[in-house]
């Protein structure tokens, strides 16, 4: 049977997925220029990951050489627990209280394209939770998932941009959706709001100066004159999401139980972290985003949030 729009929606929404689009697969030019450009400023910072497979992020038939077309599939991650901002807490960015989102849509995408293919014996595909060299974002939006908002994420106008973004590069063609115009407008808040400036511009984000960047794959130590800026962040921040008006207003809680919060890791107490060893940590972070920074990172992280 030959796959359509309706039934590969009809199939991921059944195992969990909440948006669903679909673009056709087209060599990307002006997004990898924009790429080159923003590689050029440095504004990747120690990801230099990102240098590497231009060619693959350009064309997808590089990766899969009979590719059609990119189903782009979304998984909310909001859940309502807010912080008490206590200082002698980090706080840990939403995406990280629960259960390593990598895990969990894996095995979805796992589930997903065994029923594609029970359905079409032909399908064939590749797929990518953000860890392939695929530019997640821009076919999320050519897909009509949403837009890009000025913080870099992609918002949709019922869900905000609390979600994490997945996609299949397949053989299979489809109908192909419109892409949602800017709501963005004039408004700046997430620009007005990051307090290290590192929205640069619109659409741009300078990775130096991002708190979550500097807490989660950074390497190196802190930039010190950003000392008094960091707002209590230990892991991550969600200062730009938080103060998005399209998230005030559209957030809904996930029905992913593995996304709400486990071990208190809402925020974590700094004193708690300096008498941590390794074995500590592996038993409390496994399956955790948070493992990520490695103990050696979070005790960096925790030391530089009390020296403020």
């Amino acid at each position: 049977m030959k796959l359509t729009n309706e039934i590969v929606i009809q199939k991921a929404k059944s195992i969990g997925f909440d948006l669903v689009g679909f673009a056709k697969a087209e060599k990307l030019a002006s997004e990898v220029e924009n790429l080159e450009d923003w590689l050029k400023l440095g504004y990747q910072s120690g990801m230099s990951y990102m240098e590497r497979n231009i060619d693959k992020r350009k064309d997808v038939s590089q990766i899969l050489p009979d590719a059609k077309s990119i189903i782009s599939l979304t998984l909310n991650y909001y859940t309502h627990h807010q912080y008490s901002n206590n200082k002698n807490k980090g706080k840990v960015s939403r995406y990280a209280w629960g259960k390593d989102y990598h895990l969990i849509i894996r095995e979805m995408l796992k589930n997903l394209e065994e029923e594609l293919c029970d359905i079409d014996p032909k399908f064939s595909c590749k797929s990518y939770v953000d860890t392939g060299p695929m530019m997640d974002k821009v076919w999320a939006v050519k897909s009509g998932i949403g837009w890009m908002g000025k913080h870099s994420n992609i918002i949709n106008r019922d869900y905000g941009s609390w979600f994490f973004i997945a996609n299949i590069i397949t053989n299979a063609e489809f109908d192909y959706a419109d892409q949602i115009p800017d709501f963005c407008g004039s408004c700046t808040a997430c620009i007005d709001a990051c307090p290290t400036d590192a929205i640069v511009s619109d659409y741009v984000v300078d990775s130096n100066k991002c708190i979550s960047y500097l807490t989660i794959e950074n390497k190196e130590d802190m930039p010190q004159e950003l000392s008094d800026k960091f707002d209590g962040w230990l892991f991550g921040c969600d200062i730009c999401q938080d103060v998005c008006p399209w998230n005030i207003k559209f957030s809904e809680p996930s029905f992913v139980q593995d996304f709400h919060p486990k071990n208190e890791n809402i925020e974590i107490d700094l004193n708690e972290i300096d008498k941590m060893d390794n074995e500590e940590f592996k038993e409390r972070f496994s399956g955790s985003p948070i493992s990520r920074t490695k103990l050696k990172g979070l005790k960096r992280n925790a030391k530089f949030l009390r020296e403020r």
